[in-house]
């Protein structure tokens, strides 16, 4: 007998990525299912740089001003060093006439993911399912076959039109579809510390996002609402043990600013780091968005940005294929056109982020230190720089790959 299929759009993940596609489907009438391998939606503490790209983005959806009120803006840009103190300073004002919102937001993802689920709960074409779990994929040409594990260990298989896979670097759905993940992991893990402890109050002059460049001990400050979230990187000599204590997470502060380590760490988090893109974000009927299509260093706050852009960039697609404006080769445009932004800005720019900041070779750390003062004291080259960083150029990039 063969199953009736269903006229939605599947979507598996319920974060950021998943939750804006399924936004931007439902405002053009298409309907969506969500499926949530968790019992609810996550509160993780994840990534919490919005950029001004993506709060314009977010903003043409009706999500922007309800964001803004729960996070941090944050106008300023800042880069030191172990021995030069305060590199250089970067203002958001500069690209004003480039963005609505010229400005970083320091708020945590699943904010986003509340607001939205919010203002579609009552939409009659938004539905989603928690506890359950994409774990296969199938397809024909006019369809697409989900296997899907639920809570009490049971299965189900649900057919529809298209499929959105956006669970995550492990992706199921990527894994179901036989999609290899090209890259590479870095040999040291990060450790991030969130902590009530006023790093503003304690190092002058800083600003809520601060990188700090050394050869051994470079870190990451990040002004979060009422937190300082701290990123610094772990040897891989040292035991996962070790490096998941609270003595670990409380040493590594106390290096930033002594007294630090007395104001207990709220939460920390140590994980591996990798530069990953899938070979192809399209196969079939099935697509790839976010973490299960790409994942980065987070030094720059690129990737839930970026998986962002890749959900409305898809939707906006497969919302004309679905209504017959165009044939389905223009699914082919997303994965030329998000893919190789991805290669050139996303992964470029963050390994090279991480690469200057971590930089051992004395003339290397000069190099980094000459580049950003001659940024910081050119408009033009400012402009272009804070261009990159808030992810306009890789949009403006992507427009031009039609």
């Amino acid at each position: 007998m063969q199953r009736r299929t269903e006229e939605r759009v599947f979507i598996a993940g319920a974060g950021p990525v998943g939750m804006v596609a399924a936004a931007c489907l439902v405002r053009h009438g298409i309907p969506v299912t969500v499926f949530e391998t968790a019992a609810n939606l996550s509160k993780e503490s994840r990534a919490s740089t919005f950029h001004p790209s993506s709060l314009d983005i977010l903003d043409e959806l009706g999500f922007t001003d309800e964001l803004v009120a729960s996070g941090m803006i944050a106008r300023r840009l800042q880069y030191r060093s172990e021995e030069d103190g305060i590199i250089a300073t970067f203002d958001f004002s500069a690209i004003s006439d480039l963005t609505r919102h010229p400005y970083r937001l320091h708020c945590e993802q699943f904010n986003l993911t509340r607001i939205i689920h919010s203002k579609l709960s009552r939409d009659p074409h938004f539905n989603i399912e928690f506890g359950m779990r994409v774990c296969g994929v199938a397809q024909d040409e006019d369809s697409v076959t989900v296997k899907l594990a639920g809570p009490d260990s049971t299965t189900s298989v649900r057919r529809g039109r298209w499929l959105i896979g956006a669970d995550g670097g492990r992706s199921e759905v990527r894994k179901a579809l036989g999609i290899s993940f090209e890259g590479f992991t870095w040999p040291e893990r990060f450790l991030v510390v969130t902590t009530p402890f006023d790093f503003g109050a304690r190092i002058p002059g800083i600003d809520p996002v601060t990188y700090v460049s050394a050869s051994i001990n470079w870190h990451v400050l990040l002004q979060i609402p009422s937190m300082w979230r701290v990123t610094f990187p772990v040897d891989r000599q040292v035991a996962n043990q070790t490096a998941s204590s609270r003595d670990f997470a409380e040493a590594a502060l106390a290096a930033v600013a002594p007294g630090a380590q007395d104001c207990a760490a709220a939460h920390f988090t140590l994980y591996n780091v990798h530069q990953r893109v899938a070979k192809t974000f399209r196969l079939g009927r099935a697509c790839l968005a976010g973490d299960a299509a790409h994942i980065n260093n987070p030094l720059g706050g690129m990737g839930m940005n970026g998986g962002i852009h890749d959900a409305v960039n898809l939707a906006q697609r497969l919302t004309r294929v679905w209504r017959r404006e165009a044939d389905d080769t223009e699914m082919d445009r997303y994965d030329r056109q998000r893919r190789l932004v991805t290669l050139e800005h996303i992964q470029n720019h963050t390994i090279h982020n991480k690469r200057d900041i971590e930089a051992h070779d004395p003339r290397e750390r000069v190099r980094f230190r000459n580049k950003l003062s001659r940024i910081a004291s050119d408009p033009p080259l400012t402009r272009d720089f804070l261009r990159t960083v808030s992810m306009i150029a890789s949009l403006e990039r992507a427009a031009e790959l039609g």
